[in-house]
């Protein structure tokens, strides 16, 4: 079998993306949760609120990771950037999700414009994350063996 050496290197990157994912989809659970409590006047659980922020803060690592994994595979493996539409993807990524936590992180009675612009950019992060799935996914087609 003849693999690239960066093997291990997109490994991490399969892993830090499913993980990434599933932190989004948690993320989405939580926060409907606490939209729900919030409409309904109804207490939420006070493990609830914290458990989203650490989630957030473990999403928002991965993709930094992500694209840290990115730029340096790419630039290891082929000596420059933009192969295909994988890193606007990322990139745009990487800006939804530090827009969403800059806002997160001001949902308050003070900042009554920080909730719906979190919401509003998680949507769009959703599509984001399945752009990168789907380039992501032309990308590895590239390493794995023919059979």
């Amino acid at each position: 079998m003849n693999l690239p050496s960066f093997l291990w290197l997109w490994k991490i990157a399969a892993w830090s993306m499913g993980v990434s994912l599933l932190a989004y989809l948690l993320l989405a659970v939580t926060g409907t949760w606490m939209f729900a409590a919030r409409s309904t006047k109804q207490p939420r659980p006070k493990w609830l609120r914290p458990f989203h922020l650490a989630t957030g803060t473990g999403m928002a690592t991965l993709v930094i990771l992500l694209l840290g994994i990115g730029v340096v595979g790419t630039l290891g493996y082929y000596g420059n950037l933009g192969h295909s539409a994988h890193l606007p993807a990322g990139l745009a990524v990487v800006a939804l999700v530090l827009v969403s936590v800059g806002s997160g992180l001001q949902i308050g009675p003070k900042h009554p414009w920080a909730r719906p612009i979190h919401i509003g950019t998680n949507i769009f992060l959703g599509a984001g994350f399945v752009t990168v799935l789907l380039t992501g996914w032309t990308i590895v087609q590239k390493y794995l063996p023919k059979v």
